[in-house]
């Protein structure tokens, strides 16, 4: 909302009270405390109207700082709304790539999980195939019973082999117990020839 102030000339008001003061000089009595209220009056009346101007420029340029205010803030409110919906779509997405990998790690899991029940079942005939092997080293060891070398060697080929694919499979202990089947090999061809490290 705008309007046209005319500024007052402060001259024609400063004008007229300096004529109505030099009339209530000449006038006496009632007629001249009139002229010189009025007098009064008029000027304080043109202070008010210039008070009244400056404070109407004064409160525009406001509104126009206020406007440009408002103006910016609106800028700034869609920059964040869309901000928001960039970060709402993003999440959704996060959301939607984090659910996906739970799923991929819970069969994963389920896979690491029998593997593991299949290790621990593969640990134990192990374990039961190198008691027996102990036993039948022992009893070897005792009775000296004569075995091919080449047999030897096929035996510690085969535990390497399984030593390998164990570790390659992440089942630590099946590949630590074919490593020690075969370092039980090792001592029986040491034993045979200490020559031969093989």
């Amino acid at each position: 909302m705008s309007a046209t102030v005319v500024p007052l000339p402060p001259n024609r008001a400063s004008e007229t009270t300096d004529f109505l003061r030099r009339m209530a000089s000449m006038v006496s009595g009632g007629n001249g405390e009139m002229l010189l209220r009025a007098a009064s009056l008029i000027q304080s009346l043109a202070q008010r109207a210039m008070s009244a101007e400056r404070l109407f420029h004064e409160q525009q340029e406001e509104n126009k700082h206020l406007a440009e205010r408002r103006a910016a803030a609106e800028l700034a409110s869609n920059a964040m709304i869309n901000q928001i919906a960039a970060l709402r779509t993003q999440l959704a997405e996060v959301t939607t790539a984090a659910a996906a990998e739970r799923a991929a790690f819970d069969t994963e899991r389920g896979k690491l999980l029998m593997l593991m029940r299949d290790a621990e079942s593969h640990i134990g005939k192990l374990t039961t195939e190198l008691e027996s092997l102990r036993t039948s080293v022992d009893a070897f060891n005792e009775t000296v019973v004569s075995v091919p070398i080449e047999v030897l060697r096929l035996a510690r080929t085969q535990f390497d082999y399984l030593s390998s694919d164990f570790a390659r499979k992440g089942d630590v202990i099946s590949a630590a117990m074919s490593e020690i089947g075969g370092f039980a090999i090792d001592q029986a061809l040491t034993a045979k020839n200490p020559a031969d490290k093989t």
